[in-house]
């Protein structure tokens, strides 16, 4: 009969250790809705690991970002906020996957009269408040000013603008009544359609993409890698379509 070594009789003996990871993910306010119902089903797949979703503007998602907050997974509503964290050496370029698209729209409180048709609508004297994310900071507000500006229409509009430091906010001005109009995307108008009611869609020149990407020296890059897999995966993507997302 083979003698058992002390150190392996202790390894048999003791419980086994189970590591549990948090995965701190910083997404766009307008992916609210969908990562939070992701969260838990990811979590379930993946035992041990538990997601801490963080939502803002993508701008100060990446201040955050710069000034040392502990993230693994970053994904933004445009394009320009993820180069400048490649750009700044946190995610790399071959890291990076658009898995969602929008599209830009204005709305309108659900009990008010004003019915605006198009964009030079909002230059009536009925509208005096517009809500608009800031656009230094609020990917939605870039979008906004960049389709008013092929219009001529930015110089009329900027002073009726209230600004907001999310799309969220902006959808709250105007689920509350605060303004007659704002600027959100389609997904954020679909979950408050008791609240607002979509005017009409406004074309933008440049495509709404997200782009999602593992932050660069994040202590769980593997179960990071395995977060954005799971967005893209056809479960992932049937989530998204269910709050009003498009294919990239």
């Amino acid at each position: 009969m083979k003698k058992i070594s002390v150190s392996l009789l202790l390894n048999l003996l003791l419980p086994i250790q189970v590591f549990a990871a948090d995965l701190t993910v910083s997404a766009a306010a307008s992916l609210t809705n969908a990562f939070k119902e992701m969260a838990p089903i990811f979590e379930k797949q993946n035992p041990g690991t538990k997601v801490l979703l963080n939502f803002a503007a993508s701008g100060p998602l990446l201040q955050q970002i710069i000034r040392g907050a502990p993230v693994d997974v970053f994904a933004s509503a445009d394009q320009e906020t993820m180069a400048q964290a490649q750009q700044a050496g946190f995610v790399k370029a071959d890291d990076q996957k658009i898995f969602a698209s929008n599209t830009l729209v204005v709305i309108v409180p659900k009990g008010g009269k004003q019915n605006p048709t198009e964009l030079s609508d909002l230059t009536k004297s009925q509208f005096q408040k517009i809500a608009i994310g800031l656009p230094a900071i609020v990917p939605v507000g870039r979008y906004t000013k960049s389709a008013l500006e092929k219009q001529n229409l930015w110089t009329t509009l900027e002073p009726k603008m209230i600004g907001t430091q999310s799309v969220r906010q902006a959808l709250d001005y105007v689920a509350r009544g605060e303004v007659d109009a704002g600027f959100v995307y389609s997904t954020d108008a679909a979950i408050t359609l008791n609240e607002v009611k979509k005017a009409f869609i406004v074309p933008t020149e440049m495509p709404i993409l997200y782009p999602i990407a593992t932050i660069n020296g994040s202590q769980n890059d593997v179960i990071a890698s395995k977060f954005i897999a799971f967005v893209s995966s056809t479960q992932g993507s049937k989530i998204l379509k269910s709050y009003g997302f498009g294919k990239p």
